[in-house]
């Protein structure tokens, strides 16, 4: 890369859920963001998820006042991404497709552009191998959580030749338009915070599976216990507490054993075809009752005041700290 961007352009490839989240978010930041994507509905859905996603942004102290004028859409990826001091990729999941793409963003885009891959699996070296040096060093996955206009979590991922300056870029970029950006070191398959939702899921369907739980008992387990404690305080730190005033050495001098005995139990589901369709019947079940849209809005609306709550509890903590004597 050249010498470090103003964020002034964002161009998002691919307008999905997750493309048209980043574009409401980086516009409510005050970016001006050309749209792409071959959809036949593209204004329309522009239009709608602005629309959505104006009252979160503005819950969020963000200024939505012309957010739609912010938002213009692109002829072709070329157009889009002309300008753009930042591209960020929503495409689909394919390497094939994304070695294509990346092509031409490196192209296209102007020399100081960061370029930034969505993807929640694929790693960038996948997909940047047979760029040049220059191209390959300003590409790196910046994979958000749905919707990443309210999850603040960005897991920001270099590839084996992406430069050190893409990666400061990139965490300069995510921390301007409010996220909190996490660096990690190896491009392991699914990443980090897939890999953890994916360990849980796993126990969650076996569980189902072996009839201990219903769909909608497991959520509510969930909701009502990890849930809330992992919206204030991580694994590790919970496991700390967990060990009382001697922490988690103490936890794990005293049921160490019996932890590795419970890692040894969890299980494996089959998932046969028959036990696929009969997890599907049961989570339609628990929660087909309501549209796409009525669960989405649910979601959001207790993601934003879980939020609220935690901006909250971190300006009591600072205002009721006493300051140290000089």
């Amino acid at each position: 890369m050249t010498s470090a961007p103003a964020f002034r352009t964002a161009a998002v490839i691919g307008a999905g859920t997750i493309g048209l989240s980043w574009a409401a978010l980086f516009a409510a930041h005050g970016l001006t963001v050309l749209v792409s994507d071959p959809r036949e509905d593209l204004a329309g859905a522009v239009a709608e998820a602005l629309e959505q996603y104006a009252p979160h942004l503005a819950a969020r102290g963000l200024d939505v006042t012309g957010l739609a004028d912010r938002v213009r859409l692109a002829a072709d990826v070329t157009e889009a991404v002309r300008d753009a001091d930042v591209v960020q990729e929503n495409g689909p999941e394919r390497v094939e497709f994304k070695k294509d793409l990346f092509a031409t963003l490196a192209r296209e885009a102007p020399g100081h552009a960061l370029l930034l891959s969505s993807s929640s699996a694929i790693p960038s070296t996948a997909f940047a191998g047979e760029l040049p040096d220059e191209a390959a060093a300003r590409i790196l996955i910046g994979h958000p959580f749905n919707p990443p206009h309210l999850v603040p979590l960005v897991e920001v991922v270099p590839g084996k030749r992406t430069g050190a300056d893409a990666v400061q870029a990139a965490l300069d970029f995510y921390t301007s338009v409010g996220r909190t950006p996490v660096v990690e070191r190896e491009e392991i398959p699914g990443f980090v915070g897939n890999r953890l939702q994916n360990a849980l899921s796993r126990e969650a369907v076996y569980l189902v599976e072996q009839g201990v739980v219903t769909p909608e008992e497991l959520d509510t387990v969930v909701t009502h216990s990890l849930g809330l404690r992992w919206a204030t305080v991580g694994p590790f730190l919970g496991s700390h507490l967990g060990g009382g005033p001697g922490g988690y050495r103490h936890l794990v001098e005293h049921i160490g054993a019996s932890m590795q005995a419970m890692w040894d139990s969890l299980g494996r589901p089959a998932q046969t075809p028959d036990q696929q369709q009969r997890l599907i019947e049961a989570v339609e079940k628990a929660h087909g009752s309501s549209t796409y849209s009525q669960l989405a809005e649910a979601r959001d609306r207790k993601q934003l005041a879980v939020l609220d709550a935690l901006a909250d509890a971190g300006r009591t903590a600072t205002t009721t700290t006493p300051k140290e004597e000089n």
